[in-house]
């Protein structure tokens, strides 16, 4: 069997395990009714609001020149709202106190500007490098 092939089942085998276990964690919750209303929102954020959002975007980004820089932008301010949103929007103090010992709004704005601003100095520095090649040909 080839490196892919085992690699391949590999990985089939352990979804299958993470499957099991997942199931196994559900059916062993104390509340495995709030957990399936829980997923079932989780379903119709994604497939309501989430999928046609990123389709929207998708469709806005395809006559861009600079389309891939715009990905990588969007890639990064979606992770990174992604992994901090959860911690903004819970209701009530936190478990743990030190989950949120800073103000989590202010510094996701601080980096979602920073994403914004390092991404159009790429924008412009490609720019300004493919003029210069352009008139590097012209003069030649």
């Amino acid at each position: 069997m080839r490196t892919a092939g085992v690699l391949r089942y590999g990985l089939g085998a352990s979804g299958i395990a993470l499957m099991g276990l997942g199931a196994w964690l559900v059916v062993t919750e104390p509340d495995p009714l709030g957990v399936f209303v829980w997923l079932a929102g989780a379903l119709v954020l994604h497939d309501g609001i989430l999928a046609p959002l990123v389709f929207a975007v998708g469709l806005l980004l395809v006559a861009r020149r600079r389309r891939g820089l715009l990905r990588g932008a969007l890639l990064v301010a979606g992770s990174v709202v992604l992994v901090t949103l959860p911690l903004l929007v819970r209701p009530g103090e936190p478990p743990n106190p030190s989950a949120l010992p800073l103000p989590y709004g202010r510094n996701l704005a601080i980096v979602l500007a920073a994403v914004v601003v390092v991404t159009g100095v790429l924008i412009a520095v490609r720019r300004w490098r493919e003029r210069r090649q352009a008139r590097a040909a012209a003069d030649d």
